[in-house]
């Protein structure tokens, strides 16, 4: 074996606080397993504006207590070089999160921080909000979100300012996450650090103030029969208390994916967003005669929701068009502050805010830089994500984009109307803006960063038969964006094309949208696009 790796390898089993992972090396070691030694050890997980997130496993390039050891101890050193002193952790019901926790919270104690921990596993939202309720300098959520069952990760929220910029406890941004970076790399050792035992574990009152507040989104409840599934998360036992809270009578569970499960072992991936996810919502809401289908990922942040189209049958509604159904409805009923999307998300909002005369700001994907936009009354991102009540969770939040989503379709329907219907009065106001995204999985992110290079130096003249009248590379922007790896392309016919790497998966992924009279227009169009633009990403 190679002597630089062997020494790489029996100094970290030596510093190593979890005799698990210790011994799963030290078995690698006896057996000369040099190749997957060499997977374990090909660098420490990287820490960015979404923190970590990666596999459950031994040695630095994986999520384990010694990692997340490291990362805490490097954001002690953050804080204490800025005078703060309070931490809140919450986590949800992955495999490891139990343990990143207790290590989190053994790590801040012993910098002589005051630790709080959340009761239980809770959604995403609720760390968010108790960050900014108990007045926290930082909060840290153990969740992959809704990434594969092998995966864990590492979210941070800084509030309320922090490096000169106005965080309102919301998720870091740049340059926050390269000072922690470079403290959590300054770790050299775990064994030589204090660790303390003395943190508050919350009481209920927190998760009930948090319940209380967001179900004042729903103030007229109706009779609606809403299918709920949290896709083997934490979404359920909250969720239901807004409900019961406002008013709305019981939901109808997906009994095979409501309680937390961390192998996830009806779905493919955990995403309502991936095709089959919500089979099992969709035979329920056929059985019960439902009116909604709604859906969690799996801490809670995200919401998805599923419609009878009289067309059609049952479908979900795409990131956008709820997105846009949010948009018209608040802009009606409470246009104070300001709207925003991100920049992959429908151009419609826009539309929508300028026809009532609401400021807009477009921002980079990422809810964390939705969450620094002044006065933010409303905000979205395609991929599911919502803010409908920023004043009580500066971030996406699936709780309340569900109570309140309950409450549109609620007062809709004591119109004669439906979620479909108001969907229409945009498009007859606005166009038909349709939407749909490719994702192509990759296993080496070098050949997206190659593609993305030759689109650069040879920049296409015309995709699928239309003209290229104009290119945006994020890298470089125009509009007073952060600079980001990706590019934005027009072409004739009122079509735009983004390209960029996922930020939390191996994936490429392009965004189509194109503007039509009408939905059959559309879709023709779509059709026409895409294996095109398969092809050309390939």
């Amino acid at each position: 074996m190679n002597a630089e790796l062997l020494a790489e390898v029996r100094a970290w089993i030596a510093d190593d606080p979890d005799p698990k992972t210790a011994a799963q090396l030290t078995a690698l070691l006896a057996a000369d397993d040099e190749i997957t030694l060499r997977k374990y050890f090909s660098g420490f997980l990287q820490f960015g504006t979404a923190g970590l997130r990666g596999p459950v496993g031994p040695g630095p390039s994986c999520m384990n207590r010694a990692v997340v050891g490291r990362t805490a101890a490097g954001i002690a050193s953050y804080m204490k070089a800025r005078a703060m002193t309070r931490v809140v952790i919450g986590r949800d019901a992955r495999y490891g999160s139990e343990d990143f926790t207790e290590e989190s919270a053994q790590i801040f104690a012993g910098a002589g921080f005051e630790v709080f921990v959340l009761p239980r596993p809770l959604p995403t939202p609720v760390l968010a909000f108790a960050t900014a309720e108990l007045k926290c300098d930082v909060g840290v959520m153990i969740t992959a979100s809704h990434n594969p069952p092998q995966d864990n990760g590492y979210k941070v929220y800084v509030g309320p300012t922090a490096d000169g910029i106005n965080y309102a406890s919301s998720q870091i941004i740049t340059p926050t996450d390269g000072f922690i970076a470079k403290e959590i790399a300054a770790i050299t050792s775990l064994a030589k650090l204090p660790r303390g035992n003395s943190w508050t574990v919350l009481g209920e009152e927190i998760v009930t103030e948090y319940v209380r507040r967001t179900a004042l989104l729903a103030n007229n409840p109706g009779d609606l029969k809403v299918v709920y599934t949290a896709m083997h998360g934490v979404g359920t036992e909250t969720l239901q208390r807004v409900f019961n809270h406002a008013g709305f009578a019981t939901l109808i569970l997906v009994d095979e994916q409501s309680q937390p499960d961390p192998d996830f072992p009806t779905v493919t991936f955990p995403n309502p967003e991936e095709p089959g996810a919500i089979d099992l919502a969709l035979e329920k809401a056929r059985d019960f005669g439902a009116d909604l289908v709604i859906a969690n990922d799996p801490d809670a942040d995200r919401c998805a929701v599923a419609v009878n189209d009289p067309k059609t049958g049952w479908r979900m509604l795409g990131g956008d068009e709820l997105g846009v159904i949010f948009g018209e409805w608040i802009a009606r009923s409470r246009p104070q502050g300001a709207f925003g999307n991100s920049i992959v998300s429908s151009s419609a909002l826009r539309k929508i805010a300028a026809h009532y005369k609401i400021d807009f700001q477009e921002v980079l994907t990422g809810f964390k830089w939705l969450a620094k936009i002044d006065n933010l009354a409303y905000g979205y991102e395609e991929a599911i994500g919502y803010a409908v009540d920023p004043k009580t969770v500066n971030d996406k939040d699936g709780i309340s984009a569900a109570i309140y989503l309950a409450q549109i379709a609620s007062d809709l329907k004591a119109q004669g109307q439906t979620l479909l219907d108001l969907l229409d009065e945009v498009w007859a106001r606005h166009g038909f803006h349709a939407t749909e995204q490719i994702s192509i999985r990759v296993t080496d992110m070098a050949k997206i960063s190659q593609l993305l290079t030759r689109l650069r130096q040879n920049p296409p003249s015309e995709i699928a038969g239309y003209k290229v009248h104009a290119i945006d590379d994020l890298a470089a922007p125009k509009d007073g964006l952060p600079p980001t790896d990706g590019l934005r392309i027009w072409l004739d016919g009122d079509i735009r094309i983004i390209i960029r790497p996922s930020g939390t998966e191996a994936k490429l992924k392009c965004y189509i949208e194109v503007i039509t009279k009408d939905a059959k227009s559309a879709q023709i169009l779509l059709d026409k696009l895409r294996n095109p633009l398969k092809e050309f990403l390939s």
